[in-house]
């Protein structure tokens, strides 16, 4: 769906239109749910921040300007500052991939289980990172945000999310070799 049918369907749900909310809510429902389980590790707490999104595009779809951020930005960044609510209220900070993506490869039990290994290492990896790198990196990287509506949602420049991506690329792969079982 583009940005004019979508900002549409925004204008539909500030009138209460149910209808336009679930398509929206279908819409956008995964690559929410995947970004706050990649930032939290309770699955349980990443499915309240998704909720409590829809709920805010529910209450607060007037305030939405689509001449300044795709729906899709404007509710990442929804998400995205729930997320840094709840690291600030929980006092930690992990890292789950229910979606398995980066297990993806299919060649027999070895590899299924090498894949899963070196899935996990990266997991872990990732949990290790300062919450604003991690951020960042799953905001670009996974999320297959752009670079401008990744530092709209962080509050940076975009120079600056660079420089937290390229931080975390380095740190990620410093974490990986530091941890590296032979």
């Amino acid at each position: 769906m583009n940005r004019e049918q979508e900002a549409l369907l925004v204008a539909r749900v500030a009138k209460g239109d149910r209808a336009a909310f679930s398509v929206l809510v279908e819409a956008h429902q995964q690559p929410l749910a995947r970004y706050a389980r990649r930032m939290l590790s309770d699955t349980s707490a990443a499915d309240d921040i998704v909720q409590e999104a829809f709920v805010r595009l529910w209450t607060r779809a007037g305030s939405f300007n689509s001449a300044s951020a795709r729906l899709t930005t404007w509710l990442h960044n929804i998400a995205h500052n729930l997320c840094v609510d709840s690291f600030r209220r929980n006092a930690r900070m992990s890292f789950t991939d229910d979606d398995s993506q980066l297990e993806q490869q299919e060649s027999g039990p070895d590899s299924d289980l090498e894949t899963k290994e070196k899935a996990d290492r990266v997991r872990s990896a990732l949990q290790r990172l300062p919450e604003r790198q991690r951020g960042a990196l799953l905001m670009c990287h996974y999320q297959g945000l752009s670079n401008r509506d990744a530092a709209n949602i962080l509050d940076v420049s975009v120079d600056a999310l660079e420089s937290l991506l390229a931080r975390a690329r380095r740190r990620l792969r410093e974490e990986l070799l530091t941890h590296d079982d032979p």
